[in-house]
């Protein structure tokens, strides 16, 4: 270049007072002449890049964190590896040949040698937990011991290592050395020796099981106490900690108390000799804090290598094992994980990616607003004589002193403040807004270098065309091929379909914005004052000027889409969820009962006064229920005995299988008299036309059912293709008694689940079982289950994956609307200076200032709104034409219809949100800013 600074004629040098003036600094004077466009620059810069840094690192933290939450909500035994083996000797040891003199330290040996070779899965906090136990349990047979149902309490024996680190002995001694013809000492907890009846110095005699049992003994030398219940080392433990009730097989289950001892490791032979199947285990607890979203395949093949592979082999012979057994919960839960990943992927994109977006076009009107302020200054270089190269070089060298430092200072400090293992992405998105941000004023100022060409209209035309063109062919593909398959990574066309949505629909309301800005203006002239009309015209003529004026638009249009659309995935995912947690219970809440125990009137009578219950019914329902006919031979179906009214009034309000209760009133309940009865629709395809069936009830009686209608569903039974009959309980119960021993119990309204819980406990559960909890945990015993849809619908989205994208989405719009705020207030800074002449002027006619802060609001607000309206418009487009691709039901919980549903008030929030946001910045800065420049401007002359 050869600008005034290199035209100026060379001078020797010259120590005197006559000395050359050098001329000064390119950098340092344009950044003294303008420092607070150097300062907003920075500013810029380092909002933009801490943004493009963190949000790949918040990507990566919500992956990482949502997968360890999901394992660790599933508990300590489902994240573990279990290895089991018989219970032995040490067959490398030559001098145990029999196998009969296993020790601790071959257990602590192979146990090393299991965690060693763990890889990546690593072994979490606490170390594994082994040790032996037998195979089965001893029904004990000392009397004074607690029975319920008269049923023997059993006792397994268990050792395992590190015991008195989790237990402290409360009397008695720890258990030694068993003598060789002896009861085996045993120690058992505090709640057991309660709770069952055993006590310091009792010898637990067993019950034989055979002619040649010898029905081995123990002996309760110490009592200990549990140091905490809750802690994982308990897991999968045969109930050494406290006693827990088990029930017996059969029609009718009777309950029992199941416990452990604990014993010695001198002892192992006795555990080995106590029942048959006793073994060996080793409890390894995955190193859950130590996983990685993104090394999920590298974990699911070494997972798998360590349970049945390369591994698994490796261990049986280093361990001298090869009947080493090795097991885990874990492979489902990672693919269930790395499902619910994918499936939350779009949402946790979706914001981020309309984030990126408007970042880029804030950077781009930042850069064509420089380039207009300056484009004085650019012609006068060009006209003397400056080259490209030159100015460009100047023009890099000052944008690098005021955007490097802080774009270094923005990617440092992201990183510092979200770590994660990863950092590629964030220090490449970094970079990438940083050249963005460096390199667009100097290759904006390049273009006046250039020849101009004609056309200008026509390839802008072209271009958009280009747009509409890639928009229609990505939804179209989306549409064909659907969501990418789970397993198939992230879908990017499905993220960048609603952008190209946006980009679209704000391309065509640059268009259309000048059109019903000057339609609107023209509807004002009409009325009475001047102030509606004159911010309209301006806004209309602002509106077409070009690339300043589209890019504020375009930045709250996107920003404004993609809060609506990923708003919509929200919102059906909880109305889905909710939905499928009403049909999961059968209504808003349920009670189902044991075998054996029914749900009595005084129970339904009191639950029916509870707050909140609409409607409530008892039922009997059962599958052991056949139709016999003369061609279908005997179809067993799910049987449904209810009062019609309520049972109708259920059906209504769960939308499922809704029927007129008076199709049911026509029994009598005399024998020779069919009962109505209400048929599946896949039932009476089967059935034929047939007007009366008979149905063989669980007892060997049978009743006459006449039928009165079909229905495609019932509240009782999930799934639309079953087989079922519903019949009413007056002349049901009249003919056959036993249909009156109810033993489900659905209520639709908002129920309280504890105290639904309380009154089942006071209720319907028996006294034996009522004990068994409040000397347990306190929870319902075993066969009673009471759920609530409020209970149901908050365990279907206990998904800490998808909270952390939903937090992660609603930052990204947060942080889109800011930045589209600092669209619109760049605009308005830049037209400033203009628009403050005007109404200097405007003032010197008369204006008051009320009326001209009134000015600035009708010429800058409607363009505002109608971004945002655009933008909510095009967000419902995008629903409606990328929602059939969705399947939302890894997202819910359960399965769904497929599609996302078009919701307005989805939509409203999120446009009135932002557009509220901006409209308030906009505002602000008039009131601000307005009253100021027009008073500077009025006094002009006085400088």
């Amino acid at each position: 270049m050869t600008g005034p600074a290199d035209t100026a004629p060379a001078r020797p040098a010259d120590t005197g007072p006559q000395a050359a003036h050098r001329p000064a600094a390119w950098v340092r004077t344009r950044l003294r002449a303008a420092p607070l466009a150097a300062l907003l620059t920075a500013v810029l810069a380092f909002g933009t890049v801490f943004l493009a840094a963190a949000f790949p690192r918040l990507l990566d933290r919500t992956a990482d964190q949502g997968l360890r939450d999901f394992l660790h909500d599933r508990g300590p035994a489902a994240t573990s590896i279990l290895a089991t083996a018989d219970l032995g000797g040490d067959p490398r040891d030559p001098g145990n040949a029999g196998g009969l003199n296993e020790s601790a330290k071959t257990l602590d040996d192979d146990a090393a040698r299991l965690v060693a070779r763990t890889g990546i899965l690593g072994v979490g906090p606490g170390g594994p937990v082994y040790g032996a136990r037998s195979g089965k349990a001893r029904f004990l047979a000392n009397p004074g011991l607690a029975r319920p149902d008269e049923a023997d309490p059993d006792m397994a024996l268990l050792y395992v290592q590190g015991l008195r680190d989790h237990v402290t002995l409360a009397e008695g001694d720890w258990p030694g050395p068993p003598a060789p013809d002896g009861p085996v000492p045993i120690a058992i907890s505090r709640n057991v020796s309660e709770t069952v009846g055993i006590h310091l110095g009792d010898i637990l005699k067993t019950v034989s099981t055979s002619a040649e049992d010898t029905a081995p003994q123990a002996k309760v030398v110490g009592i200990v106490d549990v140091t905490d219940q809750n802690d994982p080392y308990w897991s999968d433990l045969p109930c050494p900690n406290r006693a827990c009730l088990k029930f017996t097989t059969g029609k009718r289950p009777a309950a029992y108390w199941h416990t452990a001892g604990l014993v010695d490791a001198s002892a192992l032979q006795r555990i080995k000799t106590w029942q048959t199947g006793a073994q060996d285990f080793w409890r390894l607890p995955v190193d859950v804090d130590g996983l990685r979203a993104d090394r999920m395949a590298a974990t699911e093949r070494e997972l798998a290598s360590y349970l049945t592979g390369h591994t698994a082999n490796a261990l049986a012979k280093d361990t001298g094992r090869p009947g080493l057994r090795i097991s885990s919960p874990l492979p489902p839960l990672l693919r269930q994980a790395v499902a619910r990943q994918e499936a939350a992927a779009p949402l946790a994109s979706i914001g981020p990616a309309g984030l990126a977006g408007v970042g880029v076009v804030v950077l781009c009107l930042a850069a064509a607003l420089a380039g207009d302020r300056r484009l004085a200054e650019l012609r006068l270089l060009q006209a003397r004589g400056g080259s490209r190269t030159g100015v460009l070089r100047r023009l890099l060298a000052e944008g690098a002193v005021t955007v490097l430092p802080a774009a270094t200072l923005a990617a440092v400090l992201a990183l510092v403040l979200l770590p994660t293992p990863r950092w590629g992405a964030a220090v490449l998105a970094a970079t990438a807004v940083t050249l963005f941000s460096l390199l667009a004023l100097p290759l904006r100022a390049a273009r006046l270098w250039s020849r101009p060409r004609p056309g200008g209209a026509r390839r802008r035309v072209v271009g958009e065309l280009a747009v509409l063109g890639l928009t229609i062919a990505a939804v179209a593909e989306v549409r064909r091929r659907g969501v990418a398959p789970v397993g198939a990574g992230a879908d990017p066309l499905l993220v960048a379909a609603p952008l190209l949505l946006a980009l679209t629909g704000g391309l065509l309301l640059a268009r259309l914005q000048p059109l019903l800005l000057g339609a609107l203006a023209r509807t004002t002239a009409r009325r009475p004052g001047a102030i509606g009309f004159l911010g309209l015209a301006r806004a209309a003529r602002g509106s077409g000027g070009g690339l300043p004026s589209v890019l504020p638009l375009l930045a709250l249009l996107l920003a404004v889409t993609t809060a609506g659309f990923g708003a919509t995935i929200l919102g059906a995912v909880d109305t889905a969820r909710t939905a499928a947690a009403r049909l999961s219970v059968g209504g808003d809440a349920s009670v189902v009962v044991p075998i054996g125990v029914t749900v009595s009137s005084d129970f339904s009578d009191e639950a029916a006064k509870l707050p909140g219950i609409r409607a409530s019914a008892r039922i009997w329902a059962d599958t052991e229920v056949f139709v016999l006919g003369d061609n279908n031979g005997a179809t067993r179906v799910f049987a449904v005995v209810a009062d019609p009214a309520a049972y109708a009034e259920i059906s209504r309000s769960l939308g499922r299988g809704a029927f007129d209760p008076a199709a049911l009133s026509g029994g009598t309940g005399s024998p020779d008299a069919p009962v109505p009865a209400l048929l599946s629709r896949a039932l009476a395809e089967k059935l034929g036309p047939a007007p009366t069936n008979r149905l063989r009830l669980p007892n060997g009686g049978e009743l006459l059912a006449a039928t009165a209608g079909t229905v495609d569903a019932t509240p009782a039974l999930q799934g639309d293709d079953r087989l079922f009959v519903v019949l009413p309980a007056g002349p049901a119960v009249a003919l056959a008694p036993e249909l009156g021993r109810a033993n489900l119990w659905l209520a639709t309204g908002s129920v309280d689940l504890g105290e639904l819980r309380r009154l089942v406990r006071e209720k319907v559960v028996t006294g034996t079982e009522r004990a068994a909890g409040e000397s347990g945990t306190g929870a319902l015993p075993d066969g009673y289950t009471v759920r609530t849809s409020a209970a149901v619908t908050a365990e279907l989205g206990d998904d800490p994956l998808q909270r952390s994208a939903a937090r992660l989405f609603w930052t990204a719009v947060l942080g889109a609307g800011s930045l589209a705020l600092i669209a619109a207030l760049l605009t308005l800074v830049r037209a400033a200076p203009e628009r403050t002449a005007v109404l200097a002027r405007l003032r010197t006619m008369g204006l008051r200032p009320r009326q001209g802060l009134s000015l600035i609001l009708v010429e800058t607000l409607p363009q505002t709104l109608v971004a945002a309206v655009g933008g909510g418009l095009v967000a419902l487009a995008a629903v409606a034409l990328l929602g059939p691709s969705f399947d939302l039901s890894i997202l819910v919980g359960a399965d769904v219809a497929r599609g996302l549903p078009v919701s307005v008030p989805a939509v409203l929030l999120p446009t009135f949100g932002l557009a509220g946001l901006v409209s308030a910045g906009i505002v602000a800065e008039a009131l601000i800013a307005g009253r100021r420049q027009i008073t500077t401007e009025l006094r002009a002359g006085d400088q």
